[in-house]
């Protein structure tokens, strides 16, 4: 019986899974995700929803279901730093879709496609999300769920979403801004986020200076962080001089500065590019090779797969100004991303999936891989933004990295991802807390 099925089979009869057999996988290809060089021939020994021990021809208990897995490489489950829950439905977005079976069947998306750790940064309803939180934290979901319990805008400007009103406050006044994190803050919010741009000038106004100081200040105090939803290095420069501790996008309007990428590393302050999201904008209606393959075809809707196939969709998405603005952006992006990688700064991972119908749960995040590499970094210094790096940004210590002692959040993939990032879309299987599923395609091991 598989480790996934016996486990459902043992809580059917009221047995902790964690009383089953331990389960080792031999012989694999490891990338911890740390950044160091895979190591060949290594043996995976869980136990329960932990790994407890990693080594070369390790001693194993009595019992052990031994999956010989030669050739084929095991590294951490990924971890998104920024996503969106329950806020699209086929190529709809809206309120609507903010329900339980709607984010449960986006969890059990992520997970298939390797992504172990969910954070949804904003635009949650409180009273659902909370009890998702806890039903994740507990391993009752398909994948473990962080976020923001619901966020903050600006009267009149951004963000220009369908939401409700519980999913969204849009203080006025300083007063009201820190009121706005108080509540935040007793319902348990993991972090605080914060829109200030203006969306390339197709909104009256932007978050003022006071509004930006007072939701600091007062999570600060709360002992909260704040991430801000940025596009321009303008408004990146007053979020940090104003004490932010996450850019929750990339600088996308023209190149950082050094000096800025040092305020940025010395401070200690998270960056998360999202590349992903000005590719989407574009790469449907341009019908790029990655949109066509099998893997990810499996992750969009069949009302998204007909939409895409729609000429005159494609057509209209192709090309104007909100085309352009999109390339121009990732462009400026994926240069920014080298920029501050080389400085030192501390990079996330994130995609910004799940808040349009463009941005595919899962599929973004493969593809925000390939487009670290694009950048200039390595495919071992790419997934290390993915696993450890994404981890540390949560303050998560119990997972992001292949050792003793962590969480079995585990994406199993056939060839090497160190070598050839496209590899990390060859899923044989993702483990999570210690259960497995297979990935999007029909896939085995050797």
């Amino acid at each position: 019986m598989k480790p996934a099925f016996a486990a459902a089979f043992l809580t059917l009869l009221g047995v902790s899974p964690a009383l089953a057999a331990p389960v080792a996988l031999t012989h694999v290809r490891l990338i911890d995700g740390t950044g160091a060089p895979p190591v060949e021939d290594m043996t995976i020994l869980i136990d329960g929803p932990m790994i407890r021990a990693v080594g070369h021809n390790l001693p194993l208990p009595a019992g052990t279901q031994v999956m010989d897995r030669t050739g084929d490489t095991v590294m951490p489950g990924l971890i998104s730093d920024h996503s969106h829950i329950g806020q699209v439905g086929g190529t709809a977005t809206g309120p609507q879709f903010y329900t339980n079976d709607t984010i449960e069947a986006e969890l059990a998306q992520f997970r298939r496609y390797g992504v172990t750790t969910v954070t949804a940064l904003g635009n949650n309803a409180p009273g659902l999300f909370d009890t998702l939180r806890h039903e994740a934290h507990a391993a009752r979901l398909p994948a473990d769920l962080f976020g923001v319990d619901a966020g903050i805008g600006v009267p009149r400007g951004a963000p220009p979403v369908n939401v409700a009103p519980d999913q969204l406050i849009r203080p006025r006044t300083p007063a009201e801004a820190r009121a706005a994190v108080g509540e935040m803050a007793a319902h348990g919010t993991d972090l605080v986020k914060i829109w200030v741009d203006d969306f390339d000038h197709t909104l009256p106004v932007k978050m003022k200076p006071e509004i930006i100081t007072a939701v600091v200040e007062e999570s600060h105090r709360r002992g909260l962080r704040v991430a801000a939803h940025i596009h321009d290095l303008a408004d990146a420069q007053r979020v940090v001089a104003a004490g932010v501790d996450i850019l929750a996008h990339g600088v996308r309007d023209k190149p950082v500065p050094a000096a800025f990428a040092e305020t940025l590393r010395t401070r200690g302050i998270w960056y998360i590019p999202t590349l992903e999201l000005d590719e989407a904008s574009t790469a449907w209606a341009d019908d790029a090779p990655w949109t066509r393959t099998p893997f990810i075809r499996m992750g969009l809707s069949g009302a998204l797969q007909k939409q895409i196939a729609d000429p005159a969709w494609r057509q209209q998405h192709a090309n104007g100004k909100a085309a352009t603005f999109a390339r121009d952006s990732l462009a400026i992006n994926l240069q920014n991303l080298k920029t501050l990688h080389d400085a030192g700064v501390k990079i996330g991972f994130g995609t910004d999936s799940g808040a349009m119908p463009l941005r595919v749960p899962g599929v973004a995040e493969h593809r925000e891989l390939a487009l670290s590499v694009q950048a200039g970094l390595s495919p071992s210094e790419a997934i290390q933004l993915a696993t450890s790096n994404a981890a540390a940004l949560l303050g998560l210590a119990d997972r992001g990295r292949v050792a003793p002692g962590m969480r079995a959040d585990l994406l199993v993939v056939a060839g090497n991802p160190a070598e050839t990032i496209s590899d990390a879309d060859r899923i044989i299987e993702t483990w999570e807390n210690g259960t497995s599923v297979p990935g999007p395609l029909p896939l085995s091991g050797n």
